[in-house]
């Protein structure tokens, strides 16, 4: 094992710090970090091998820790723990980091029966929720466009639970042109007046379509949509959450299937 690094100011270090805090940095490398045991493992269970593993040096005589680092098949790089804190983007460092090499964004979007479009959606919560959603629900691809958090960012990513391992999650300059490259029906998701959920046609292959929470759907971008789907709520609270609702919508397609 090579030395433990104990300095922040360490060349790797500094560079770790840059793909943690900075999405130009993450988009020009094509890599980010992952931080803890679950993350690490779900990367791991699809096929995905990291660059390097980064481990504090308070947990590397962890068996769970160890065992994890060993299954990644490259030898970790131990940091002081106090290293650690500077590189986790939490309070309480779980004790094993890996940075990962960004999936290529290939193949055509024609190629999924569902898809989902998030429009200017800003809070990490709400696009790591929404991608945790669309794994479990079987939607093959998420694309984000201009204004949507970065969804290699490490709230993203802890938010997602390991759904980034199992979808196509693709950035996107242009939402327009990539709702049109999908080639289904677009289903935009509004708080109010559109088709009551459960009495749309959810039939064939349907592109979900949704916007941030107060601004909503771009109008131009909700002109181009199929249909209009709302959720109706109980009581006058002005709207769901923008994650809850998509949940809802993947959901409801799902059990029609």
């Amino acid at each position: 094992m090579s030395a433990v690094i104990r300095s922040t100011a360490n060349s790797r270090v500094a560079r770790w710090r840059r793909l943690l805090t900075d999405p130009r940095a993450r988009r020009r490398e094509r890599c980010t970090l992952i931080e803890g045991p679950h993350l690490l493992d779900a990367c791991l269970a699809s096929g995905g091998r990291p660059r390097a593993v980064i481990v504090a040096e308070g947990a590397a005589a962890k068996p769970a820790i160890a065992r994890l680092a060993a299954r990644t098949g490259v030898a970790p790089i131990v940091v002081a723990d106090r290293v650690m804190r500077t590189l986790a983007d939490v309070d309480a460092p779980q004790g094993i980091l890996a940075e990962i090499a960004l999936p290529a964004e290939t193949g055509e979007l024609r190629g999924f029966l569902e898809c989902a479009f998030l429009d200017a959606i800003q809070d990490a919560g709400n696009v790591g929720a929404i991608l945790r959603s669309a794994a479990a629900f079987g939607i093959g691809a998420v694309v984000l466009g201009p204004g949507c958090a970065d969804p290699w960012a490490p709230k993203v990513l802890r938010a997602a639970m390991g759904a980034h391992f199992v979808l196509a999650v693709r950035q996107s300059a242009d939402l327009a042109a990539d709702m049109a490259a999908f080639g289904g029906r677009i289903a935009c998701a509004l708080p109010r007046g559109g088709v009551p959920i459960r009495t749309a046609d959810l039939s064939g292959r349907i592109g979900w379509l949704f916007g941030a929470e107060g601004r909503g759907v771009d109008a131009a971008l909700a002109a181009r949509a199929h249909l209009r789907v709302t959720i109706p709520i109980r009581t006058r609270i002005e709207s769901l959450n923008v994650a809850a609702a998509a949940a809802i919508c993947f959901y409801e397609a799902s059990a029609r299937q």
